[in-house]
């Protein structure tokens, strides 16, 4: 069988190491000497490709089969790019959760997964030994580590002699192929499940909307999308920052890797960009080597996109708009948004997301929080009307694990057995055909005068002076909710003068805009640090904001 023609993606490893054997496929981390200079490990994709096959062969050889799913928490480095390939070839289904989870959320997510197959690092094990009940299902046990004090294999003895291509599992556009866990901004994280058709999808969607073209280099900001890259024939530079954290990393890092591999092209959360273009601006430092940079994970401050268009000044930006359920689903073009719809945004407008990719269908709906269970044509809303995003198309994911209610409140059916997938998000279609997002459902406020979306009065509330970041939550009964506005307190703020606090807060009362309800601000409070999520550092976690809001007050 000829690779290019293999249903599996974990066959891209075997077409890149046939078409560009000695091209870099990765390149990871692996600490610094006394000098601060880097060392790394380096892999062609020839290698890439053999090491694959010899944990392909020793998986399957020590009892991993096709349609299992496979529990996987190791630290990210060029075995688990590896182990990740093989599990794919193999026709298993890894499972991956955020390891910035908390405890309950993960025990959770674990349990409904119902993972026949473990591989992880030794201290996850031990989780497994202290909450057995969501580990039941575990029959097979791998660990990573350098120690165990249970039965079981060390993967490194799973690392097969055999570096032949592996015959992969051929499967269907509707099987499993890797369940991975929303953000959970909005509560428990929810297992969505990722099957082969939807993979092919993505990587069309990669190669043909955002261009990106065999022989590039990748620094990902967020290290699951660089599984596609072998798929794409591109370097993946993994770079020197915590995963789990990216506010924290170091700029001068980023630069370095850029610089060292002439990297090409970025995926990242804007709190990424914040950071590195701040870092660039403020040492004279640009990026030409940049064909492209993608962010994503929250809304993009427009400043954000001016610095990194004078960092990277051969660089496309685009922001593209889509979720763990559906990605991507429309993309827009940073000089657009500067040059159009960042004035509209910084009024209260919303977010313009951009134009809905090809072969995937984008409507808004009315505003429901219950079920509905069939589509009806009657449930769309006219151009310029705030509703609910919904989408349909190959990349949206068909259900959630073991959440039957939380699948039937998200998909709406059609007679056909197609469906739509609700995104929870609001927004509306404008006149040019542009998707305009305006936060998440859960967080709109009911007010007297109508919907009052939280965002539109955050953009206004963010450009005051010494601002940083807003939130705005609601009080009262539905229909009749008082908006609140809150302001993180930074060390800024904590410094001006009583006078000066006062000022800000009254201006902050007032704001206003010819696009929001004719609703007063109830109160305006200081707050310390605003929670955010742990995947991109960026989305605010309003639920945990509200209760310490009422804790305070």
């Amino acid at each position: 069988m000829d690779f290019r023609d293999s249903k599996n993606v974990g066959d891209a490893i075997k077409v890149a190491a046939e078409e560009r054997p000695y091209q870099l496929g990765i390149v990871f981390p692996a600490g610094r000497d006394r000098q601060g200079n880097p060392f790394t490990r380096q892999l062609n994709f020839k290698q890439l490709n053999e090491m694959t096959n010899q944990f392909a062969h020793g998986l399957r050889d020590y009892g991993i089969g096709a349609k299992q799913r496979t529990l996987v928490m190791v630290r990210p480095n060029i075995e688990f790019i590896a182990a990740i390939f093989a599990l794919l070839q193999i026709g298993a289904v890894p499972v991956i959760i955020d390891p910035g989870m908390d405890r309950r959320a993960f025990l959770q997510c674990v349990k409904e997964t119902a993972p026949e197959n473990f591989i992880g690092v030794s201290e996850s094990h031990l989780l497994r030994i202290l909450y057995p009940k969501a580990f039941e299902s575990v029959n097979c046990v791998i660990t990573t580590g350098t120690w165990k004090l249970w039965s079981g294999a060390y993967l490194r003895d799973l690392q097969s002699e055999d570096r032949s291509n592996f015959e992969s599992f051929q499967p269907q556009d509707e099987d499993e192929g890797l369940i991975a866990f929303t953000s959970g901004s909005t509560g428990i994280p929810k297992g969505v499940v990722f099957t082969h058709g939807g993979f092919q999808a993505q990587v069309a969607h990669l190669k043909n909307d955002f261009e990106i073209q065999a022989g590039e280099v990748d620094l990902p900001g967020l290290f699951s999308l660089a599984l596609f890259n072998p798929a794409l024939g591109i370097t993946t530079v993994i770079p020197d920052m915590d995963i789990t954290a990216p506010a924290s990393l170091n700029p001068a890092y980023l630069v370095e890797a850029i610089q060292t591999y002439g990297v090409t092209n970025s995926f990242g959360s804007p709190i990424i960009w914040k950071l590195l273009g701040a870092y660039c601006k403020e040492n004279g430092i640009t990026l030409p080597s940049y064909k492209r940079i993608i962010m994503a994970g929250a809304p993009v401050e427009p400043y954000v996109l001016e610095t990194m268009y004078a960092v990277a000044p051969n660089a496309t930006i685009t922001t593209p708009f889509g979720a763990t359920e559906a990605l991507p689903i429309s993309i827009m073009d940073g000089k657009e948004i500067l040059s159009e719809t960042a004035a509209l945004s910084n009024q209260g407008y919303g977010n313009c997301v951009g134009y809905t990719l090809q072969n995937e269908n984008l409507k808004i709906i009315q505003v429901r929080d219950e079920k509905i269970e069939n589509w009806d044509d009657a449930l769309e809303v006219p151009q310029g009307v705030l509703g609910e995003i919904v989408v349909k198309g190959p990349v949206v994911s068909p259900r959630y694990v073991a959440r039957p209610v939380q699948t039937a409140k998200a998909k709406i059916y059609e007679t056909d057995g197609s469906f739509w997938h609700r995104m929870g998000d609001l927004g509306f279609f404008d006149e040019k055909g542009r998707v305009w997002f305006c936060g998440r459902k859960s967080h709109r406020l009911e007010t007297e005068d109508g919907i009052l979306c939280p965002i539109h009065v955050e953009a206004l509330a963010n450009q005051l002076p010494h601002v940083r970041r807003s939130a705005v939550i609601g009080v009262g009964e539905k229909g009749n909710e008082k908006p609140i506005l809150l302001i993180e307190e930074t060390a800024e703020i904590k410094n001006l003068s009583v006078a000066e606090r006062e000022a800000l807060l009254a201006a902050a009362k007032k704001l206003r805009s010819p696009y929001l309800p004719e609703v007063e601000i109830q109160a305006v409070k200081f707050m310390d640090a605003f929670p955010v999520d742990v995947r991109h550092n960026a989305k605010i976690n309003r639920e945990v904001l509200q209760k310490a809001y009422q804790l305070k007050n």
